[in-house]
């Protein structure tokens, strides 16, 4: 699998609307057949980051994704409410799926 983290730094006044603004991106992009997760979180140490866990099946899920009519809106569109460019992690991992935290097994 392809498996991306990106951080957002979100202009402050737009820090409360990012779910709203990216909305349509994310339904979009877990609609994609080759998605396997597409999920946002919010720091707890700065409100105006977000945090984009991501994973594809493969290569070509992932090529897929970013030649996306969707992918390109949002490259046009998502910029006017960042404070600066989102840093990334990219990986290819040889799974499908997450694995378990074995150093907390819950009985």
């Amino acid at each position: 699998m392809i498996f991306i983290t990106a951080r957002f730094r979100v202009r402050p006044e737009h820090a409360d609307d990012w779910p709203e603004i990216t909305r349509a991106f994310t339904a979009a992009t877990h609609a994609e057949p080759g998605c396997l997760w597409f999920d946002w979180s919010r720091s707890l140490d700065d409100p105006a980051e977000y945090v984009l866990v991501e994973a594809f099946r493969d290569d070509e899920a992932g090529g897929e994704h970013v030649r996306s009519e969707h992918f390109r809106t949002a490259c046009a569109h998502l910029p006017g409410y960042l404070a600066e460019t989102p840093r990334i992690v990219n990986a290819s991992l040889p799974q499908d799926d997450w694995s378990e935290l074995g150093e907390m097994t819950v009985e």
